[in-house]
């Protein structure tokens, strides 16, 4: 019994001592959504419990390898032991009553996080190879930069026409796909004003480490007045080339193309317009308004001559490609 007694204290201390080191390591970043308080009160729980297990695997191994070792002289043999049934019924019901109730608590956990407020206001993010593009429909603007008002939940309506990425804000602690042909719904509320970052979490491609925008969190003045902000440079785009430039940089083209002459994923804009650019297939063709609009709708039709085929085609209005190329035909 002494010996039970005497492990039983070394195991508390040790999951004591475990905890509270695992907990000032700081292996979470700063908690900064509603969400993120039912997740964080979660991982607490399984932190303790994988503290506990810790100790009680090493500390049994260590004080018998210690208190249990063979002395030098000693050639007995051990104790024979043919089994305990109260024993293999406590590590077989035990497990099960700890795996239901942190079933339980995952649940309430995920109910948590995904509770609805009917008054969210609705956000359209779309994730493109490579980079984010954020559009709010009730004000109308459309920016690269996630602005949200502090303490008022959101709904980010997600989608991509390429590939699978990946939305995640560590702050936020939530983590959402953002699927080819499907709309995926993002909720999270705000609650620490600050700067952050969104990350793409889904392996997608050359740039896939790059991708990356600004998420600002800020009270609900400083975001009026951003949206009246946006709005006002929105009304300012007055010419096709304007609205080009304004689109290019939304839909993140300088992702792989450039408009300074540079070599990059894709061909640059510069000079572009009116060249004779050589095609993969040995062949050449003007860069004239056909030949632009048709690769921006369809860009593995015409492939440019060391460029891979990686570009996805855009789903473009017939005015946006003629804004888009009324931009191109000013880089000369």
């Amino acid at each position: 019994m002494r010996h039970f007694v005497t492990v039983g204290i070394f195991v508390i201390l040790m999951t004591i001592l475990t905890y509270v080191g695992l907990s000032a390591s700081g292996l979470m970043p700063v908690e900064a959504s509603e969400q993120a308080r039912s997740i964080d009160w979660l991982w607490d729980i399984q932190v303790k419990a994988i503290a506990f297990l810790f100790s009680l695997i090493v500390v049994p191994l260590i004080y018998s390898l210690v208190v249990f070792r063979r002395r030098r002289g000693d050639t007995t043999d051990a104790e024979h032991i043919e089994g305990n049934t109260r024993l293999e019924i406590a590590w077989t019901v035990l497990p099960l009553v700890a795996v239901l109730a942190l079933a339980y608590v995952g649940a309430y956990s995920l109910a948590e996080v995904r509770r609805v407020d009917a008054n969210a206001m609705v956000i359209k993010v779309t994730g493109i190879q490579w980079a984010w593009k954020f559009e709010y429909p009730e004000q109308g603007i459309t920016s690269t930069e996630l602005y949200l008002p502090v303490s008022r939940q959101v709904v980010l309506k997600m989608e991509s026409p390429d590939v699978i990425h990946s939305f995640w804000v560590p702050e936020f602690r939530i983590k959402q796909d953002v699927v080819p042909g499907r709309v995926t719904e993002y909720r999270v509320t705000p609650t620490l004003i600050g700067n952050y970052k969104v990350r793409c979490a889904e392996l997608c491609g050359t740039s896939h480490a790059y991708m990356e925008s600004p998420v600002i969190v800020v009270d609900q003045a400083a975001f009026d007045a951003w949206i009246s902000e946006q709005q006002r440079l929105a009304a300012a785009l007055d010419t096709p080339e304007k609205r080009g430039e304004a689109l290019a940089a939304n839909n993140a083209c300088a992702a792989c193309h450039t408009v300074t002459g540079a070599e990059s994923i894709g061909p640059t804009w510069l000079g572009l317009f009116g060249s004779e650019v050589s095609l993969a297939d040995g062949t050449t063709i003007t860069a004239d308004d056909a030949y632009l609009e048709e690769s921006i709708l369809n860009p593995t039709a015409k492939v440019v001559e060391g460029f891979a085929p990686s570009m996805p085609p855009f789903p473009f209005t017939t005015e946006e490609v003629a804004d888009i190329i009324a931009y191109i035909k000013t880089l000369q």
